[in-house]
């Protein structure tokens, strides 16, 4: 049996654990089960990439586990709970490049 649901290929990471590139749905359920609940995305970058993370994740007890820094290395942000790194080049989120999935599985590689 074939499937033609639509998936995108992200970095996802999640709390205490290494960074790694996963296939998920495209649909808004995929996105949310993704996160473990609403979505939000988060634009750090200077490239149409975005951080796909819980809406509630610093509010509803989610664990801490990645930060944001900015060019100079400082903290900009932290996200809280899993989250997924997508590109956001159209009004879909799609799969990043085979050199986007390399570059930010290394820049968020480790927790913390």
């Amino acid at each position: 049996m074939e499937s033609n649901r639509e998936t995108i290929r992200v970095v996802y990471l999640e709390p205490g654990r290494l960074a790694r590139t996963i296939e998920i749905g495209a649909e808004l359920a995929d996105l949310q089960r993704a996160v473990g609940g609403l979505i939000e995305p988060y634009y750090p970058f200077e490239e149409p990439v975005c951080i796909v993370c819980n809406d509630e994740g610093k509010f509803n007890g989610m664990w801490p586990n990645r930060a944001v820094r900015n060019e100079d290395g400082r903290i900009e942000d932290i996200i809280f709970g899993p989250f997924f790194i997508c590109d956001c080049s159209t009004e879909n989120f799609g799969s990043l490049s085979e050199e986007q999935l390399k570059r930010y599985s290394e820049q968020f590689r480790y927790s913390g």
